[in-house]
Order: structure tokens, then C-alpha cells, then sequence
């Protein structure tokens, strides 16, 4: 049986029982991270007296993964294996994907159990007012790619929840001001720990008050949507803007996969 178990996001507390007895059962441990996994179970085995499992435990990440499955899986039926990440739920935003693939593609019984998730307990802290929000994880760090997928969180008609590290969380919110000073935005600093703490407002204010801060810890960030009164223009509505070819190729470029120079050479040609 193979079992994916959501972890603590801070507090070990929010263990639960079934995670535990499923822990104890466990012969082999496939890891984001063993080091990891064994202080939570010393943890866990040290506060809450759970028995300690004698188990395997051998790295399951994005480096390893399609080596980890030619190893184990034929295993994977025989076993008491058990997948966890380093904190919340496994399989989100994290290598253990794979292994449900694997485990579909082959026939493989598995469960996955409920708990801990970073991206839920930071929305329902937000108090933003719909019910419905998409989840981008970790941005690319850098360049043109990063550039596109946060315009992309910004302005896509949804609240939007990223997760961020402390060194680039300033970063972030001088890239959101660039676009939209006043967007309203959450932040959630280390979930569910000691110095867990909460700030909304909008991108300008809190990128004051962060100034008075050390910045540690990681981060969630919730980008309010976009006004639903404030009109943007479709593709077609681009294409018919009476504008020099120069400043249209620019929206253009933006809307599409080609560039701007291809959409100024396709315009002065028409």
C-alpha cells in the first residue's frame, strides 16, 4: 500500500492520529528530504509517543524521482510505503507526483490522506470574498519567465496565492508595485509557528511596513483580483485601436507569442 501523508507546516501539533498509526506501520519512508522526515518522527515519537517505525528511508525528489521509481516500484505493492514532503500536503506543488502517475499508470492501490496545506490556511486567513482562487507556487526566479507568469497571477480575474522565500519577498512586492501599487494583497508569514503573523492591504502600504521589518521566515502571498470594474482589452480590440504601429506592436506582443518586432514588420506591411 503506498500512502501519501500530509506533515506539519509548522506546528507539530497539527499532526494527526491517522498520520501517525500510518507512520508506525511504515516499512519503507520515500522522502522529499530523509533528514527531515526522521527529526519529525524523533519529534513525534519523543511528544506524542509514537512508536518509532523501523523502516527504510530513501530521497524521493525532482532529481532522482524516475530513478527512485525503477528502483522501487515493483515494490510498491508489497510494501507499507509511505511519501511525505517536508511540510503540508505531499504531491502539491512537489515531486511526488510522479508517484501518483506511477501508481495510476500501474495499477497501484494508494491513498491520500488530509492535513496540513500552506495555500488553504493562508487563503482562509486572507478574509478576501470568493470562494474560488488559483494557486502559481513558486514564480520562476528571474528574467523574462518570472516577468510573464506574475502579469499572468495579476491579471487573470482570480485571487491568486504564490508561496515566496524571504530573500525575494521584497523583490515580489516592488515587481507587483510596478504593475499595480494599490492592489490589495495578503501576506502570511511562517504558518501556524511562534512568530506566525498576517498583513493585508494594499502593495504600497505593506511594502512600508516591511521596511521596519527583518524579513524571515517563509511567505504566503494572496493577490486580490483585479477589480471587476476595471475594463482591459481583448486581442481583437487591440487589433482595431486606431494607434502608431509601434505602441500597438508593444500590446500586441503582450497578448500573443510573437514579438514586437514581428508585429510591427506585420503591421507596416498591412
Amino acid at each position: 500500500m503506498l500512502t501519501f501523508v500530509p506533515t506539519p507546516i509548522g506546528n507539530p501539533q497539527d499532526i494527526t492520529i491517522r498520520a501517525i498509526k500510518t507512520f508506525e506501520e511504515a516499512t519503507l519512508f520515500l522522502c522529499e528530504d530523509t533528514r527531515q522526515t526522521k527529526r519529525l518522527l524523533k519529534l513525534l515519537e519523543e511528544r506524542f509517543s509514537m512508536t518509532y517505525p523501523k523502516a527504510d528511508f530513501y530521497s524521493f525528489n525532482e532529481h532522482n524521482g524516475q530513478e527512485r521509481l525503477d528502483e522501487f516500484g515493483s515494490i510498491l505493492k508489497e510494501r507499507e510505503v509511505v511519501y511525505v514532503s517536508d511540510a503540508g500536503m505531499p504531491v502539491i506543488s512537489d515531486p511526488g507526483q510522479l508517484l501518483v502517475e506511477y501508481a495510476q499508470t500501474n495499477n497501484i492501490k494508494y491513498d491520500v490522506l488530509p492535513g496540513a496545506s500552506a495555500v488553504t490556511t493562508a487563503y482562509a486567513a486572507s478574509g478576501f470574498e470568493e470562494g474560488k482562487f488559483l494557486f502559481y507556487a513558486f514564480l520562476p526566479h528571474k528574467g523574462k519567465e518570472r516577468t510573464e507568469r506574475l502579469n499572468e497571477a495579476m491579471n487573470n480575474g482570480y485571487n491568486t496565492v504564490l508561496y515566496e522565500s524571504p530573500h525575494r519577498l521584497e523583490k515580489l512586492l516592488n515587481e507587483i508595485a510596478l504593475v499595480d501599487e494599490d492592489r490589495e494583497i495578503f501576506l502570511a508569514k511562517e504558518l501556524s509557528k511562534k512568530y506566525q503573523t498576517y498583513y493585508r492591504g494594499t502593495v504600497h502600504t505593506l511594502k512600508e511596513i516591511l521596511k521596519t521589518l527583518t524579513i524571515r521566515g517563509e511567505w504566503v502571498v494572496v493577490i486580490k483580483a483585479k477589480d471587476v470594474a476595471e475594463k482591459t482589452l481583448s486581442f481583437s480590440q487591440v487589433l482595431q485601436l486606431d494607434l502608431p504601429p509601434k505602441p500597438k506592436a508593444k500590446l500586441l506582443a503582450q497578448l500573443s507569442d510573437k514579438s514586437v518586432k514581428e508585429w510591427y514588420q506585420t503591421l507596416i506591411r498591412n
